[in-house]
Formats: structure tokens, sequence, C-alpha cells
């Protein structure tokens, strides 16, 4: 079979890379390049600790499971000058202040019930994980499962192996359509159409407008998110640290802003801090207000972090379903059409299963999970519509 995938992000780069290891002739097209967009404008989260028992639990859980084997290999097929893809098994830490020790302890006592190991730590194991946490946290619950990887070099690493192994990549953008009766037959772009038995509709927050263009239907909605970087520093951070309102913030499907903490160091010695979560169509206007909310309740968390200077801070857009599960299969009203969207901040955590689960939809291939929960047509994507 000939794939074209829409997308060169970690989903994209994923689904490419699955489908191409299963034996298919794939091109990838993006408008921009490699990880040009939301995948080089998030944190590189591989979490299970926010994911309530659901359909994004499993898929979760399996995906943790596979991060460890694909790193790995993509760490011994670098190329010449490719850098690793900076994959770290180092933990998270979820804390609560006065008042949410409850509502964590029973979070983690759900979680447990599927499979995540949530480990409740006393106050003197608490700090002896995080020295540097504000004597104000009361409860910290240890999620030794939760990793991270530098998600731009992920995602460059998934598609180098790709094209290693005879995926094309190409830079352009999809105008429409190429039709053989009703069933798609590939994707016109201004450089010419691309031929396909089927086509992968991995455009992240652009999804729902691929769709459009395609002549499908897909609820697919930009939520913005900021995140700042400090300078290098030695490690005061040592697993990903995050105040347990993120996972309500994750789950909500409020417009307005919201901001929760998390903060971790990366290999470099940079801090990175977040987050927020907005839906603001895909302005970057006005971006003062989230970034001042997330600084200041980063330092209440960890008060070094008052005296520390930032580097930078950037916005990205994150695919946001109303129903809160990524989008994965077959589109079900146009013949050749699958979608790998809608995983919001989960994309990078959830990317190697999703391109399994793509695989197993356009090939034929063994699933690792049960497809159902997430696809297109499925009853709670359309009445959350």
């Amino acid at each position: 079979m000939r794939v074209v995938v829409v997308g060169a992000g970690a989903i994209g780069a994923s689904c490419a890379l699955a489908v191409t290891e299963a034996g298919a002739e794939v091109v990838v097209v993006d408008r921009v390049g490699v990880a040009a967009e939301t995948s080089s404008r998030c944190e590189g989260n591989i979490l299970v600790s926010d994911k309530a028992p659901g359909a994004e639990a499993d898929l979760a859980i399996v995906a943790r499971r596979a991060w460890r084997d694909l790193a790995a290999r993509l760490d011994d097929d670098r190329g010449p000058g490719q850098p690793a893809t900076e994959f770290e098994e180092k933990g998270g830490v979820v804390v609560a202040f006065e008042g949410g020790a409850a509502a964590l302890d029973a979070f983690a006592a759900s979680q447990r019930v599927i499979g995540i190991r949530a480990h409740a730590l006393s106050a003197d194991e608490l700090r002896r994980l995080e020295p540097h946490l504000s004597p104000e946290v009361v409860r910290g619950i240890h999620y030794p499962d939760d990793a991270q990887v530098q998600p731009s070099l992920a995602t460059q690493a998934m598609l180098a192996r790709a094209r290693r192994l005879g995926a094309e990549f190409r830079i352009t953008e999809v105008t429409g359509p190429v039709l053989v009766g009703d069933r798609l037959a590939g994707v016109a772009t201004p450089d010419g159409d691309i031929l396909a038995d089927a086509v992968v509709n991995c455009a992240g927050p652009w999804a729902g407008a691929v769709a459009s263009l395609l002549g499908a239907r897909l609820d697919i909605r930009p939520r913005r998110g900021a995140i700042l970087v400090t300078t290098p520093m030695p490690q005061r951070v040592f697993h990903k640290v995050y105040d347990a309102d993120y996972v309500g913030a994750v789950g909500s499907s409020d417009a307005a802003l919201q901001t929760s903490t998390v903060v971790e160091s990366t290999p470099a010695g940079t801090v990175l801090i977040g987050s927020s979560r907005e839906r603001v169509g895909f302005s970057t206007d006005d971006t003062l207000a989230p970034i001042t909310e997330i600084a200041a309740k980063a330092t209440r968390l960890f008060p070094f972090l008052a005296g520390t200077m930032l580097l930078r801070s950037y916005v990205g857009f994150r695919p946001y379903t109303p129903d809160h599960v990524p989008v994965i299969g077959a589109d079900g009203r146009v013949d050749g059409l699958f979608h790998a969207a809608g995983h919001e901040g989960a994309g990078i955590g959830l990317a190697p299963t999703t391109g399994e689960l793509i695989a197993h939809a356009v090939l034929g291939t063994p699933a690792p999970l049960d497809p159902m929960p997430f696809l297109p047509t499925r009853a709670s994507l359309e009445v959350a519509a």
C-alpha cells in the first residue's frame, strides 16, 4: 500500500514509522517542517500520573511501555550527528497543598485499580525525593512510571528512522482531495497530486481543517498553552513535579484561562515550567496573563525559582477534542481517510501506540489494545460536538 501521512509532528512521525515498519510505502507531507509546531512547543511528557481510569489511561499505560523500547531503538539507530531522544525514566511526583490531600489520595487510589503505580509518600520521603519543595506542600504521590523525552528530537528521530526505511518527506501544503469516484485516492498540493491508497490526517490542532479540505468533519479545536524555560542551573528538581490541580485542568472543557504548576529539569540544565490551557483560536496575542500566573504558581511550589532568570517563554497549540479522548482510526464517512489527532497535551506520550493503532486500521496489523474507544465514529465524540 501507498500511504500519505499529513503532518510531521510526533503523531505523524510515529504513524509514518509504524506504517513503514509494517511494509507500506509512505509519503509524509507537512507545510512547515518536522516538529515545527506543537511538537516543538511542549514539555515532552510521557505520563500515566494525570490519567483517570478510562480509555486514555489504557492507551497511556501501553504507550509508556512502548516508549522504553522505541527510545532505545531510535537512539541505537542514530545517524551521524543526530542527537539522542533524551528519554528519561525520571518518575513523577504529584503534590497537594493544604486542603488538597484527600482528593489527591482518592485519585491515586482509583489509578491503582487499573495498574498504575502510585506510591503515597511520607513527609520525610517527599523531602528526600524533592528537597527544594515548598514547606507548604502537605502531600505527595510518587509515580515511578512517568517519563520524558526531548519532544523535537524524539519526533525527528522517529521520522529519520522511517526515512531510512524508505519513507519520503515533502514540505508542501494539502489543498484538497484526489478522488476516484467517492474514494479518497490521495491529496492535492501546490506541487502536484500525491496518490495513495490511504491518507492519515495527523495535522494536530489543524486536523479539523485538513479533514474539511478532504470532505470530512472532525471536531478538533486548538487549545493554547504557555511554557517558561529558565537559564541552566545545577539540578534542584529531580522528577516531573506538578500540583494536583493539573489533573483538573487537563480534563476541563472550560475555554477560559486555566493554569497549574508543572516543573521539571532537563539534561541541558534548564527548568521547564508550565502550564496553561485556554481556547483562543490560533491567537498568539495577550500571553502575559498566563505567563504571569504560571510563574507565580511555580515559585509557590519551588521558592528558589523566584530568583531564577528566564531564558525564554513560548506558546503552542494543542489539539483538543470535546470528549477528551484522541481520535484514531478510519473516518467512517470518507473512504480511504484515517485520523490520528486530538491528543491535546498527551501526544508525545501516546505517540508510539497511536502509530500502532493506525497501522492496525490501515494495514490490519495486530492492535496493541482495543481500538474502539478511539474511533472517529464513536458516539461520545458526536454527542460532545
